[in-house]
């Protein structure tokens, strides 16, 4: 695999379908039938959720695409930027979570295990930017 790549393409995507998501969301609340009690329940329990994962689909999404190309930068380190790109992918379970959970009564811990992963992958990239990022830039004289 290489490292960033994936983050890039599958980040892009998966932020289209969080926008598109977006969009079924204000279909609720402006358009729908019963769109009344969608706006008296819009900071409660699964109108909240949905808007959480809508907001955590789109960060987590553009963390990836950022992530992908800091990876791709880094030079050397490939066995931790595989792990630091999958890490990030595997964050998406996190607002993927919580549309399980709202639509399916799903458990909270793929919610807990994306953020713990998105987590881990920030910082691994982190330090690989620190460690591994070429210095392309001529010397200052």
């Amino acid at each position: 695999m290489r490292s960033g790549r994936y983050n890039v393409g599958v980040g892009l995507m998966v932020m289209a379908l969080f926008m598109a998501y977006g969009f079924f969301l204000i279909y609720l609340r402006d358009f729908a039938p019963g769109k009344e009690q969608w706006i008296a329940e819009y900071g409660l329990g699964k109108h909240f959720e949905s808007r959480l994962a809508h907001v955590h689909g789109n960060l987590f999404a553009l963390l990836n695409v950022g992530l992908g190309f800091v990876l791709a930068r880094v030079r050397g380190f490939e066995r931790a930027r595989e792990i630091a790109a999958g890490l990030g992918l595997a964050g998406l379970l996190m607002p993927t979570g919580i549309l399980m959970e709202v639509y399916l009564g799903a458990s909270p811990i793929f919610v807990l295990i994306g953020a713990a992963a998105m987590t881990a992958s920030v910082v691994l990239t982190g330090v690989l930017a620190l460690r591994g990022w070429p210095d392309d830039a001529p010397a200052a004289s």
